[in-house]
């Protein structure tokens, strides 16, 4: 199958391994991998600022870019939603990479091996628009080695929300630390996700309390191999 890699503009930025990690992991399991050059932001940020239209051109932008695609797949599932809501006229679905793997390709064993103990932080997006269910947690199950600690009110914000973050300091701050003493309380080595953008913020304040814990993108976990 090919498959088109929608990388996102914060995962180039600022996390160009979780795309990597992605690309090995399809590769692994047969896919033939394309990287359309002319993608840009997909326009979220814009959506998410209150600047609709520059959102809406960036989503049309969008579909014009994977107008040839197959299918697309995207390690975020913030993006994955923006554009499976609001870019119209791509014909192609698109796919967080969980999704794709479980739904799609009917894949729960991709080969990995993470001998940590690991936690699991279901963003919102994922949740409450993307519905990605159980997928990312059968994908976690299957890695040899690991141990997945289940994470107490999971389904909490994180508090990071984009701009909200830069908008809602304190009331955003309040969420994380309610966020960080559940995922401290789980003892795990690890905490992931399939958005980096959450994982920035959680791994952030990680690292500020030297807490010995690190964040790391579901398809790092399951590119390991030993």
């Amino acid at each position: 199958m090919r498959v088109s890699l929608f990388i996102t503009c914060f995962n180039d930025t600022l996390f160009p391994q979780a795309g990597m990690a992605t690309v090995e992991v399809l590769e692994r399991l047969g896919c033939e991998v394309d990287f359309p050059e002319e993608q840009t932001c997909c326009g979220q940020m814009h959506r998410n600022s209150g600047h609709t239209d520059e959102g809406a051109e960036l989503c049309e932008r969008f579909a014009r870019v994977f107008a040839s695609a197959e299918v697309v797949v995207t390690p975020s599932a913030s993006c994955a939603a923006m554009v499976q809501q609001h870019a119209t006229g791509l014909e192609a679905p698109v796919y967080e990479l969980s999704q794709f793997l479980v739904e799609r390709l009917g894949v729960e064993d991709v080969g990995a091996y993470y001998p940590h103990r690991v936690t699991y932080h279901p963003t919102c997006h994922s949740l409450r628009l993307l519905r990605v269910g159980d997928a990312p947690l059968k994908l976690l199950r299957s890695v040899r080695g690991l141990e997945l600690v289940e994470l107490e009110m999971a389904d909490e914000c994180c508090g990071f929300g984009g701009t909200f973050a830069v908008k809602n300091a304190d009331t955003s701050m309040a969420m994380l630390s309610d966020k960080l003493r559940h995922v401290l309380d789980t003892g795990a080595e690890a905490c992931t996700s399939v958005d980096t953008s959450c994982l920035m913020h959680i791994g952030g304040a990680l690292r500020r309390q030297r807490a010995g814990m690190h964040t790391l993108h579901l398809a790092e976990i399951l590119a390991s191999t030993e």
